[in-house]
């Protein structure tokens, strides 16, 4: 799991995804663009509505894939506001200088990427704030876009919230099919602890159950950190009560809405599990405002 506030950028998995972006949009050029030319502008990059931002370190590297693309001269982007920040509606986050061809090439793949991952973090800073002093850590999952993992992660972490595990090979958690294929909780838990052994250092090994009596045999077998899936309310308070008494760590998960993850986190869990961070979030609306650029000047 990735702790609470290491916002470092995945700056390779921005690269390689800006690069497809671009490719994609930019195939044949842009002659829509051309027929304004290279004439210098410099628009505002505008938060429209209030959020939380995420993805405004890809802006730079949008700029500079689109001009090696179109070969219309190098653009920069001149922020003043950063991903992790709450911002207003109206607030300017910054400005793009450079080639009006080479900034209306950029536009779109931009305004995409920190549109979608600002929503995430704006998503994942509600929840955060609705759980405040509760000691509940708000999590991601794995439910994410293809391709776009490390980034959605990236955004829930400039919300606040922390990851789960990155891919398959992070940690173990044993779910309810996993229990199925090995005909119980106590044989899945055995199992899963092997498989967990084989790593260096030994992997994470957490559990999902889905009532009271599931939890009761994976606690005697031993489990320090328990998935709640699906419980009620009172279910969920008296499986951390019994939890606690184990020593073990509890996580919910399952249809946790905005409306009810304050009386989940109030149940006493450690972690709650939010799908909807990633496959969900809508986007923030932000926009690139442009002013008359240059004219070209008369003959």
């Amino acid at each position: 799991m990735t702790r609470l506030g290491e916002l470092d950028p995945p700056w390779e998995d921005f690269r390689r995804v800006i690069a497809v972006a671009v490719a994609e949009d930019l195939p044949l050029g842009d002659p829509t663009g051309q027929a304004v030319g290279g004439r210098p502008a410099a628009p505002n990059l505008v938060a429209r509505q209030a959020g939380t931002l995420a993805g405004l370190v890809a802006v730079p590297l949008v700029l500079d894939e689109v001009a090696e693309r179109l070969g219309d001269g190098a653009a920069r982007a001149e922020l003043v506001a950063r991903d992790g920040q709450v911002v207003e509606a109206g607030q300017i986050v910054g400005s793009l200088v450079g080639p009006a061809s080479t900034l209306l090439a950029s536009e779109r793949v931009a305004l995409n990427l920190v549109s979608h991952l600002s929503g995430v973090a704006s998503a994942t800073a509600a929840f955060v704030e609705a759980v405040k002093g509760t000691g509940a850590l708000i999590r991601d999952s794995r439910k994410t876009l293809p391709g776009l993992r490390a980034l959605q992660k990236y955004a829930v972490r400039c919300g606040g919230g922390c990851n789960h595990r990155m891919s398959l090979s992070d940690a173990v958690l044993v779910k309810d099919n996993h229990v199925a294929a090995l005909g119980g909780v106590e044989p899945a838990l055995e199992e899963a602890r092997r498989a967990a052994a084989r790593h260096s250092p030994p992997l994470q090994v957490e559990i999902e159950v889905d009532d009271l009596d599931q939890l009761d045999r994976a606690l005697s077998a031993g489990a320090d950190l328990i998935l709640l899936d699906n419980m009620s309310m009172e279910a969920m308070t008296e499986a951390v009560r019994r939890a606690r008494a184990r020593g073990a760590r509890v996580e919910a998960s399952g249809g946790i809405t905005l409306g009810t993850v304050r009386s989940v986190a109030e149940c006493g869990v450690d972690y709650i599990a939010v799908g909807a961070l990633t496959h969900s979030a809508p986007a923030m609306d932000i926009g690139l405002d442009w002013d008359a650029v240059s004219s070209p000047a008369r003959r």
